[in-house]
């Protein structure tokens, strides 16, 4: 069969439209005799029977042993050039309280951008030196926020903040631990970066006001300088820009030195992972030595310490240990100048993945109820909202006979679906399921319809749709007929 002219370049016509390519799909991942997908040991179609569909699962033998990996080789390659790191699980990609403490449990800190973070952060049972606070526009009250309770940094965003942080931390009697956020003009995603002399966005501050706006906080009693932070982008493979990027922030550290002690670099996260068969993610352990080698190169051209270096990962933690269950609604086939495409509209969509509207991102789709014999078609995986943008896959290949009722699969939506979800066409947010060992465990309820009409005045104290649900509403219609 010859591959589809509508399918994009980069995607190649499986010889299995059922194979779970290596590095897509969670550590645990396989089918089972049958053919069912099996993750942690829990089959896809018991799990959508006890929890229903979209389902967002994630393999906690696999989170926990990417986030211990990561700290291992981060921690073996600074320690050959001398240092030691801080890794922080950037909770922005998914955080509950329980995947906090898995990575707490790990060694690794906490990053977070908001007072509900911290909330979740500390519910967690997260000691509040382990905390970092980033955000570009924290409010005074997240501010005093952090400072009672004992934030280990909080990352200075702009000017303004350095006198408010300032004021929170002496009327808490506190020296508060202060990070600068820096642009250091390095845009990198993907394979490639671009360097420029100048930046145009709302984070941090330029390297030209680095020297002075450190001076105004040096001269606060209530902060303690501890270095310079900088976030070039997200999805990056390869070190180049991190080079880049360390060989400018480490030129300034340097000159900072002649004011005071710099004992923290940190280089912010962005460390990508594979969404489909086409993206070649640098291995962990590889990147590791690159960046130490890149750090170690640095401070010794220019005769300083290497000082302590912090990282943010979060994607490449949490992305590639979820999954998201969907349950095939309709499918329909359309002609394009004689190309064929099938349609396939699953119960979820732009409310539980909405990275497809909001970036272009692709994903990786196969049948989880079942394998088959039937040879591949070119799919679209469509949501159910009105919407015509509200894609979950927008190109892969499935078996023909992919028909209503089948339970799909799409890989690593661990990081930046749940984070991102929302109540478009007033659906519920997905239940957050743990599975391992066999085991399924709920770590986020998922929302009924009583919980979306619960915030609304004006639904009268008798409505008889309080309590449904969109699962239960439907939960007595006849089921489509087996094959």
């Amino acid at each position: 069969m010859a591959t589809n002219p509508l399918a994009p370049a980069w995607l190649r016509l499986p010889a299995d439209a059922n194979v779970l390519a290596d590095g897509l799909w969670p550590a645990t991942a396989a089918r089972t005799p049958q053919g069912e997908l099996l993750i942690g040991g829990c089959t896809a179609a018991a799990l959508a029977a006890e929890f229903g569909t979209p389902l967002y699962l994630i393999d906690e033998t696999d989170a926990r042993a990417r986030a211990a990996s990561l700290r291992a080789a981060f921690e073996t390659e600074f320690a050959r050039i001398g240092t030691s790191v801080h890794i922080y699980y950037a909770g922005k990609a998914f955080l509950s309280t329980e995947i906090a403490r898995w990575m707490l449990a790990e060694g690794l800190n906490i990053d977070i951008c908001s007072g509900g973070e911290l909330a979740v952060a500390l519910a967690a049972g997260s000691p509040p030196n382990r905390i970092g606070y980033h955000g570009n526009n924290k409010s005074l009250a997240e501010i005093d926020e952090a400072c009672r309770v004992g934030v280990g940094t909080i990352v200075i965003d702009s000017p303004v903040e350095i006198g408010r942080v300032a004021a929170a931390a002496a009327r808490h009697g506190i020296v508060q631990a202060v990070r600068l956020r820096v642009n250091s003009g390095v845009h990198a995603h993907t394979h490639e970066f671009l360097a420029t002399a100048h930046e145009d966005q709302k984070f941090g501050v330029t390297l030209d006001d680095a020297p002075a706006l450190v001076g105004r906080i040096r001269a606060e009693p209530s902060l303690a300088f501890r270095g310079l932070h900088c976030h070039i982008g997200s999805q990056i493979f390869g070190a180049d820009g991190f080079a880049e990027s360390a060989s400018r922030l480490l030129a300034v550290h340097a000159a900072l030195l002649d004011g005071g002690p710099v004992p923290e670099l940190n280089l912010g996260g962005g460390f990508g992972i594979a969404y489909t068969s086409a993206d070649t993610p640098t291995p962990i352990g590889e990147l590791a030595a690159s960046l130490a080698d890149i750090v170690a190169a640095e401070c010794g051209t220019r005769g300083i310490p290497v000082p302590v270096v912090a990282f943010e990962p979060g994607r490449y933690i949490i992305g590639p240990a979820g999954i998201t269950l969907y349950e095939v609604g309709t499918t329909k086939a359309v002609d394009v100048a004689g190309n064929p495409r099938l349609y396939v509209s699953v119960d979820g969509g732009m409310s539980d993945n909405a990275r497809p509207a909001l970036y272009g991102a692709d994903y990786t789709v196969r049948l989880a109820g079942r394998v088959s014999a039937a040879e591949p078609v070119l799919v679209r995986l469509a949501g159910k909202h009105c919407e015509s943008g509200d894609i979950v896959v927008d190109a892969d290949y499935l078996p023909a006979d992919v028909s209503p009722g089948d339970l799909v699969a799409v890989a690593a939506t661990g990081a930046y679906c749940w984070s991102l979800s929302n109540n478009y066409n007033f659906l519920g947010r997905p239940a957050v399921v743990a599975v391992a060992e066999g085991t399924p465990r709920m770590l986020v309820r998922g929302e009924t319809i009583a919980d979306l009409l619960a915030r609304d005045t004006g639904v009268g104290a008798g409505s008889t749709t309080a309590g449904s649900t969109t699962a239960d509403s439907t939960a007595d219609l006849p089921k489509e007929p087996s094959r």
